[in-house]
Protein backbone atom coordinates (compact mmCIF):
# COMPACT_ATOMS: atom_id res chain seq x y z
CA UNK A 1 0.00 0.00 0.00
CA UNK A 2 1.30 3.43 -1.13
CA UNK A 3 0.48 6.44 1.41
CA UNK A 4 -0.58 9.48 -0.62
CA UNK A 5 0.11 12.80 0.95
CA UNK A 6 -1.09 15.59 -2.03
CA UNK A 7 0.77 19.01 -2.15
CA UNK A 8 0.21 22.24 -3.83
CA UNK A 9 3.09 21.73 -5.79
CA UNK A 10 2.00 17.68 -6.84
CA UNK A 11 -1.47 18.80 -7.91
CA UNK A 12 -0.45 22.12 -9.86
CA UNK A 13 1.90 19.62 -11.53
CA UNK A 14 -0.79 17.41 -12.09
CA UNK A 15 -2.78 20.25 -13.47
CA UNK A 16 -0.47 21.36 -16.08
CA UNK A 17 -0.01 17.99 -17.48
CA UNK A 18 -3.86 17.72 -17.79
CA UNK A 19 -3.90 21.45 -20.02
CA UNK A 20 -1.54 20.23 -21.83
CA UNK A 21 1.44 23.08 -20.98
CA UNK A 22 4.15 22.88 -23.07
CA UNK A 23 6.31 23.37 -19.83
CA UNK A 24 4.75 21.18 -17.10
CA UNK A 25 4.77 22.94 -13.23
CA UNK A 26 8.23 21.70 -12.39
CA UNK A 27 8.39 19.23 -9.45
CA UNK A 28 11.03 20.44 -6.54
CA UNK A 29 14.18 17.92 -6.52
CA UNK A 30 13.41 15.09 -3.52
CA UNK A 31 9.61 15.83 -3.12
CA UNK A 32 7.71 12.76 -2.37
CA UNK A 33 5.23 12.09 -5.60
CA UNK A 34 3.84 8.55 -4.68
CA UNK A 35 0.47 9.99 -5.77
CA UNK A 36 1.52 10.54 -9.52
CA UNK A 37 0.77 7.18 -9.89
CA UNK A 38 -2.78 7.48 -8.99
CA UNK A 39 -3.28 10.54 -10.86
CA UNK A 40 -1.02 11.11 -13.84
CA UNK A 41 -2.34 8.58 -16.46
CA UNK A 42 -5.54 10.72 -15.87
CA UNK A 43 -3.89 14.00 -16.35
CA UNK A 44 -1.91 12.99 -19.57
CA UNK A 45 -4.12 12.67 -21.75
CA UNK A 46 -2.63 10.18 -24.26
CA UNK A 47 -5.89 9.47 -26.04
CA UNK A 48 -9.59 8.28 -24.93
CA UNK A 49 -9.81 7.38 -21.17
CA UNK A 50 -12.98 6.07 -19.35
CA UNK A 51 -12.08 6.24 -15.68
CA UNK A 52 -15.03 4.93 -13.01
CA UNK A 53 -15.39 6.12 -9.27
CA UNK A 54 -17.21 4.52 -6.29
CA UNK A 55 -16.93 6.07 -2.96
CA UNK A 56 -18.45 3.63 -0.57
CA UNK A 57 -18.31 1.89 3.31
CA UNK A 58 -16.23 -1.38 4.58
CA UNK A 59 -19.30 -3.18 3.59
CA UNK A 60 -19.82 -2.36 0.24
CA UNK A 61 -22.90 0.15 0.49
CA UNK A 62 -23.27 3.95 -1.15
CA UNK A 63 -26.25 5.37 1.16
CA UNK A 64 -28.63 3.91 3.71
CA UNK A 65 -31.59 1.94 2.34
CA UNK A 66 -33.67 5.41 2.59
CA UNK A 67 -31.06 6.73 0.53
CA UNK A 68 -28.70 9.15 2.77
CA UNK A 69 -25.08 9.01 1.05
CA UNK A 70 -24.44 12.61 2.50
CA UNK A 71 -21.34 11.27 4.40
CA UNK A 72 -20.11 7.92 3.19
CA UNK A 73 -16.56 9.31 2.00
CA UNK A 74 -14.29 11.05 4.49
CA UNK A 75 -12.97 14.22 3.34
CA UNK A 76 -9.86 12.72 1.66
CA UNK A 77 -12.01 10.63 -0.21
CA UNK A 78 -14.39 13.80 -1.31
CA UNK A 79 -11.04 15.54 -2.50
CA UNK A 80 -9.93 12.66 -4.47
CA UNK A 81 -13.43 12.91 -6.12
CA UNK A 82 -12.87 16.57 -6.94
CA UNK A 83 -9.27 15.70 -8.22
CA UNK A 84 -10.58 12.84 -10.74
CA UNK A 85 -13.22 15.82 -11.22
CA UNK A 86 -10.97 18.21 -12.63
CA UNK A 87 -8.55 15.69 -14.25
CA UNK A 88 -11.95 14.78 -16.73
CA UNK A 89 -13.39 16.47 -19.52
CA UNK A 90 -16.97 15.06 -18.48
CA UNK A 91 -18.59 13.40 -15.60
CA UNK A 92 -21.32 11.47 -16.51
CA UNK A 93 -24.11 10.29 -14.33
CA UNK A 94 -27.68 8.29 -14.50
CA UNK A 95 -30.86 10.69 -14.04
CA UNK A 96 -31.56 8.63 -11.48
CA UNK A 97 -28.38 10.38 -8.89
CA UNK A 98 -29.68 13.43 -10.05
CA UNK A 99 -33.37 13.01 -8.74
CA UNK A 100 -31.50 11.34 -5.95
CA UNK A 101 -29.13 13.67 -4.99
CA UNK A 102 -29.07 16.67 -7.32
CA UNK A 103 -25.76 17.17 -7.41
CA UNK A 104 -23.63 19.53 -8.77
CA UNK A 105 -20.93 17.96 -9.71
CA UNK A 106 -18.46 20.74 -9.81
CA UNK A 107 -15.28 20.80 -8.22
CA UNK A 108 -14.93 22.49 -5.43
CA UNK A 109 -12.91 20.47 -2.88
CA UNK A 110 -9.83 21.29 -4.44
CA UNK A 111 -8.19 24.17 -7.31
CA UNK A 112 -9.09 23.29 -10.89
CA UNK A 113 -11.55 23.42 -13.79
CA UNK A 114 -15.00 21.82 -13.65
CA UNK A 115 -15.83 19.70 -16.12
CA UNK A 116 -18.86 19.18 -18.00
CA UNK A 117 -21.92 17.92 -16.40
CA UNK A 118 -23.61 14.53 -18.64
CA UNK A 119 -26.64 12.91 -17.83
CA UNK A 120 -28.52 9.75 -19.09
CA UNK A 121 -32.01 10.35 -19.28
CA UNK A 122 -33.65 7.77 -21.24
CA UNK A 123 -36.99 8.55 -20.39
CA UNK A 124 -37.06 12.22 -20.09
CA UNK A 125 -36.60 12.50 -16.29
CA UNK A 126 -33.95 15.08 -16.18
CA UNK A 127 -36.13 17.32 -13.51
CA UNK A 128 -36.21 21.32 -14.67
CA UNK A 129 -35.49 22.66 -11.43
CA UNK A 130 -32.00 20.29 -10.90
CA UNK A 131 -29.55 22.19 -9.29
CA UNK A 132 -27.02 22.02 -12.02
CA UNK A 133 -28.89 23.54 -14.62
CA UNK A 134 -29.23 26.81 -12.49
CA UNK A 135 -25.89 27.15 -10.68
CA UNK A 136 -24.35 29.37 -13.79
CA UNK A 137 -20.82 26.08 -14.08
CA UNK A 138 -20.21 23.98 -17.02
CA UNK A 139 -22.85 23.48 -19.65
CA UNK A 140 -24.85 20.13 -18.66
CA UNK A 141 -25.47 17.78 -21.52
CA UNK A 142 -28.58 15.01 -21.34
CA UNK A 143 -28.34 12.04 -23.27
CA UNK A 144 -32.13 11.08 -24.14
CA UNK A 145 -33.20 8.04 -26.14
CA UNK A 146 -34.82 8.53 -29.62
CA UNK A 147 -37.84 7.28 -29.04
CA UNK A 148 -39.61 9.88 -26.49
CA UNK A 149 -40.87 13.43 -27.25
CA UNK A 150 -37.43 15.78 -27.21
CA UNK A 151 -37.33 17.26 -23.94
CA UNK A 152 -35.64 20.35 -24.08
CA UNK A 153 -34.16 23.16 -21.11
CA UNK A 154 -31.35 24.93 -19.91
CA UNK A 155 -29.34 22.35 -21.68
CA UNK A 156 -27.89 20.31 -24.93
CA UNK A 157 -30.00 17.33 -25.85
CA UNK A 158 -28.26 14.46 -27.33
CA UNK A 159 -30.72 11.58 -29.08
CA UNK A 160 -29.39 7.85 -28.89
CA UNK A 161 -30.70 4.69 -30.11
CA UNK A 162 -32.41 2.95 -27.45
CA UNK A 163 -31.15 -0.59 -26.91
CA UNK A 164 -32.90 -4.04 -26.45
CA UNK A 165 -32.45 -3.44 -22.90
CA UNK A 166 -34.51 -0.28 -22.42
CA UNK A 167 -30.99 1.65 -21.94
CA UNK A 168 -28.21 3.69 -23.69
CA UNK A 169 -25.11 2.02 -25.50
CA UNK A 170 -22.02 3.39 -23.46
CA UNK A 171 -20.49 3.20 -26.84
CA UNK A 172 -22.85 5.56 -28.20
CA UNK A 173 -22.47 7.89 -25.28
CA UNK A 174 -18.61 7.93 -25.67
CA UNK A 175 -18.84 8.44 -29.53
CA UNK A 176 -20.88 11.72 -29.16
CA UNK A 177 -18.74 13.18 -26.18
CA UNK A 178 -15.95 12.39 -28.69
CA UNK A 179 -17.10 14.19 -31.35
CA UNK A 180 -17.84 17.03 -28.85
CA UNK A 181 -13.73 17.03 -27.73
CA UNK A 182 -14.80 15.19 -24.51
CA UNK A 183 -12.02 12.46 -24.06
CA UNK A 184 -11.18 11.84 -21.10
CA UNK A 185 -14.35 10.92 -19.08
CA UNK A 186 -15.48 10.51 -15.44
CA UNK A 187 -18.21 7.99 -14.63
CA UNK A 188 -19.49 9.10 -11.55
CA UNK A 189 -22.56 7.15 -10.91
CA UNK A 190 -25.08 5.54 -9.96
CA UNK A 191 -24.60 1.68 -9.46
CA UNK A 192 -26.05 0.88 -12.37
CA UNK A 193 -24.55 3.73 -14.77
CA UNK A 194 -21.18 2.32 -13.57
CA UNK A 195 -22.10 -1.36 -14.25
CA UNK A 196 -22.90 -0.62 -17.50
CA UNK A 197 -19.55 0.90 -18.54
CA UNK A 198 -17.78 -1.59 -16.95
CA UNK A 199 -19.74 -4.53 -18.07
CA UNK A 200 -19.49 -3.15 -21.52
CA UNK A 201 -15.81 -3.10 -21.39
CA UNK A 202 -15.03 1.04 -21.64
CA UNK A 203 -13.38 1.24 -18.30
CA UNK A 204 -9.99 1.53 -18.02
CA UNK A 205 -9.67 1.89 -14.68
CA UNK A 206 -11.94 1.61 -11.78
CA UNK A 207 -11.51 3.74 -8.55
CA UNK A 208 -13.01 2.06 -5.54
CA UNK A 209 -12.78 4.71 -2.66
CA UNK A 210 -13.57 2.64 0.92
CA UNK A 211 -14.12 4.94 3.90
CA UNK A 212 -14.09 3.33 7.38
CA UNK A 213 -17.76 3.35 7.96
CA UNK A 214 -19.76 0.07 8.58
CA UNK A 215 -23.66 1.04 7.01
CA UNK A 216 -25.03 -2.73 6.97
CA UNK A 217 -27.99 -2.46 4.56
CA UNK A 218 -28.30 -0.25 1.47
CA UNK A 219 -27.22 -0.08 -2.07
CA UNK A 220 -24.03 -1.14 -3.27
CA UNK A 221 -21.93 0.78 -5.40
CA UNK A 222 -21.30 -1.63 -8.54
CA UNK A 223 -23.91 -4.56 -9.60
CA UNK A 224 -22.63 -6.15 -12.41
CA UNK A 225 -24.33 -8.83 -14.65
CA UNK A 226 -24.25 -11.88 -12.55
CA UNK A 227 -21.69 -15.17 -12.20
CA UNK A 228 -22.21 -18.65 -11.22
CA UNK A 229 -18.87 -19.56 -10.50
CA UNK A 230 -16.27 -17.20 -9.04
CA UNK A 231 -13.56 -17.97 -11.60
CA UNK A 232 -16.35 -15.66 -13.39
CA UNK A 233 -15.06 -12.89 -11.16
CA UNK A 234 -13.25 -10.18 -12.44
CA UNK A 235 -9.61 -9.87 -10.90
CA UNK A 236 -8.02 -6.60 -11.95
CA UNK A 237 -4.38 -5.27 -11.35
CA UNK A 238 -5.10 -3.31 -8.61
CA UNK A 239 -2.78 -0.59 -6.61
CA UNK A 240 -3.95 0.66 -3.05
CA UNK A 241 -3.35 4.06 -2.00
CA UNK A 242 -3.58 5.28 1.66
CA UNK A 243 -4.94 8.55 1.01
CA UNK A 244 -5.67 9.51 4.54
CA UNK A 245 -9.56 9.23 5.76
CA UNK A 246 -10.38 6.48 2.83
CA UNK A 247 -8.52 3.60 1.14
CA UNK A 248 -8.58 4.10 -3.02
CA UNK A 249 -7.98 0.83 -4.29
CA UNK A 250 -6.96 1.73 -8.37
CA UNK A 251 -8.19 -1.11 -10.31
CA UNK A 252 -7.12 -2.07 -14.37
CA UNK A 253 -9.82 -3.01 -16.13
CA UNK A 254 -8.29 -2.74 -19.32
CA UNK A 255 -5.76 -4.82 -18.48
CA UNK A 256 -8.03 -7.49 -17.45
CA UNK A 257 -9.77 -7.22 -20.30
CA UNK A 258 -7.04 -7.73 -22.61
CA UNK A 259 -6.09 -10.69 -20.49
CA UNK A 260 -9.31 -11.81 -21.09
CA UNK A 261 -9.36 -11.61 -24.43
CA UNK A 262 -6.13 -13.48 -24.90
CA UNK A 263 -7.70 -16.84 -22.73
CA UNK A 264 -10.03 -16.53 -25.07
CA UNK A 265 -8.33 -16.70 -27.99
CA UNK A 266 -6.53 -19.50 -26.25
CA UNK A 267 -9.39 -21.62 -25.27
CA UNK A 268 -10.86 -21.06 -28.99
CA UNK A 269 -7.08 -22.50 -30.53
CA UNK A 270 -6.79 -25.29 -28.48
CA UNK A 271 -10.86 -26.47 -29.37
CA UNK A 272 -10.01 -26.16 -32.80
CA UNK A 273 -6.74 -28.25 -32.48
CA UNK A 274 -8.45 -30.77 -30.15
Amino acid sequence: MQSVSMTEELWQHLLSLRNHALRPVGLPAGLEASCLSLYKRIALRNGPFVLAQVGQSLDGRVATPTGDAQDVSGCDGIAHLHRCRALADAVVVGVGTVVADNPSLSVRAVSGKSPVRVVIDCNGRMPGMAKMLHDGGMPVIVMQAADIALHEGRHETIRLPRQADGGLAPRDILKALAERGLTTVLVEGGANTISRFVDAGLVDRLHVSVAPIIIGSGPAGIRLSPIDRLSEARRPEVDIYNIGTDIVFDCNLRAEAERRVLADRENILMADTA
